[in-house]
């Protein structure tokens, strides 16, 4: 087995908990028909990646107004009250990440989906980000996972071979995108299943 020396860590969905339903919840709709179409039709999955990639969100959003009028109030809830969508640290996984910076042992790093704006409002809000060696933001990059392109500048900006470390993503997309360029990959569940894949490559936890 080849030593690991890297650790690649996502942020969303690994060490930050983030969802939409914490402004967007179950009495913000006057019903599940409407927030079904909110979803799939308005502010959509595709939309958010849109401005994870970059897109800036001042401009995005005035778009979709134009597109979607009578939605407005809602739209520009959606990154209006985008801090609120910030659940909190996953305890467990920022505990592992923790134990893996105070061995002094591996180069961390973060590789993250993520618009360069609201991403500077994490940053002021959890100490454990500036633990990392370094973090790759989508938005800064204006290109994002599982794109071929931001794995290739993780890479080189940080100067690692990617056979010695590992990348922890909660997306199989991302994770399977990662494995083209032969890292070692943990589709992420929990912390403990974490855990257990991190021993299973030779890591300390």
């Amino acid at each position: 087995m080849q030593s690991v020396s890297t650790i690649v860590f996502d942020l969303g969905g690994v060490l930050i908990d983030w969802n939409p339903s914490y402004v967007f919840h179950d009495h913000y709709f006057e019903s599940k028909e409407k927030e079904r179409f909110f979803f799939s039709e308005v502010c959509t999955a595709d939309w958010n990646e849109r401005q994870d990639s970059g897109y800036p969100v001042g401009k995005a959003t005035q778009e979709l107004v134009l597109q979607f009028p009578e939605w407005e109030k809602e739209i520009r809830d959606y990154y209006g009250l985008w801090a609120n969508m910030l659940g909190g640290p996953i305890t467990e996984t920022v505990n592992v990440l923790k134990h893996l910076k105070s061995l002094n042992k591996y180069k961390i790093y973060s590789l993250t989906n993520w618009n360069d704006a609201t991403f500077q409002i994490a940053l002021a809000r959890y100490d454990f980000l500036h633990w990392f060696d370094g973090i790759v933001v989508s938005g800064e990059e204006k290109c994002a996972k599982p794109h071929p392109e931001i794995y290739k500048r993780l890479i080189r900006r940080y100067q690692f071979n990617p056979v010695h470390a590992v990348f922890i993503d909660d997306r199989l997309s991302n994770v399977e995108g990662a494995a083209k360029f032969d890292f070692k990959t943990i589709h992420f569940q929990n912390a403990e299943q974490m855990k257990t894949e991190l021993k299973k490559n030779g890591v300390e936890v």
